[in-house]
């Protein structure tokens, strides 16, 4: 007797290959990522001490070139506090009242939002930032001589206080010659700095002059 033998294959599986089954509509093998969160924008500089910085120097007297670094500086932060250094062993011709109403009489003049500050101080420049709660220290370069010694100053600064930054400020081409040691010594020969100083600074230095008879 022959038996006839049939082969009969199960039936055949559903292949699914990446999520997909024969005559299933093409889908998203990844589902689709929810829409992004809305992060409202902030400004990189949003504390206080981030907004704030000091500028240190004996402004003794205040010049042009002073003058011009605070104009640059107060379009940059939101306070700018101005830092007298007070050295007990160095006699300046004006006295810290005087400068500090100088300097306060000349950024009234520059008609900026900036908030203007005036303090003295005895130690380190760092130390003076962090009492002032100011993120950077601002100084302004008149030439390569300049960028020399700041940039070393810079560094040791940031090796003190790695959370205060240094910020360079060009000094404009019209006011790169003005040193505050060659307006003295000019004022103190008789000659004439009203092109290196604003007026009260002149005035101040001048009259300091006359009452110390005209010292050199």
């Amino acid at each position: 007797m022959w038996f006839a033998c049939i082969l009969v294959e199960p039936p055949a599986k559903s292949h699914r290959i990446y999520g997909l089954a024969p005559g299933d509509r093409a889908k998203s093998i990844v589902p689709p990522l929810p829409p992004p969160a809305k992060i409202p924008y902030k400004r990189p500089m949003t504390s206080a001490a981030s907004r704030a910085a000091i500028y240190t120097g004996s402004f003794d007297p205040l010049t042009n070139g002073h003058l011009d670094v605070i104009r640059q500086g107060a379009g940059l932060f939101d306070r700018l506090v101005i830092a007298i250094g007070v050295h007990p062993g160095k006699k300046p011709v004006l006295s810290f009242e005087e400068r500090a109403e100088i300097i306060l009489g000349a950024c009234a003049g520059l008609n900026s939002p900036c908030q203007f500050d005036v303090v003295s101080f005895k130690g380190l420049a760092v130390d003076a930032a962090r009492e002032q709660r100011a993120g950077a220290i601002i100084r302004g370069l008149r030439d390569g001589a300049d960028f020399d010694y700041e940039m070393q100053m810079a560094g040791m600064n940031s090796a003190m206080a790695p959370e205060v930054t240094t910020v360079f400020i060009p000094a404009s081409s019209s006011v790169r010659h003005i040193s505050g040691t060659l307006v003295r010594q000019i004022a103190a020969l008789g000659g004439d700095i009203t092109g290196f100083a604003p007026a009260q600074s002149v005035a101040a230095l001048m009259r300091a002059l006359k009452v110390d008879g005209n010292k050199k």
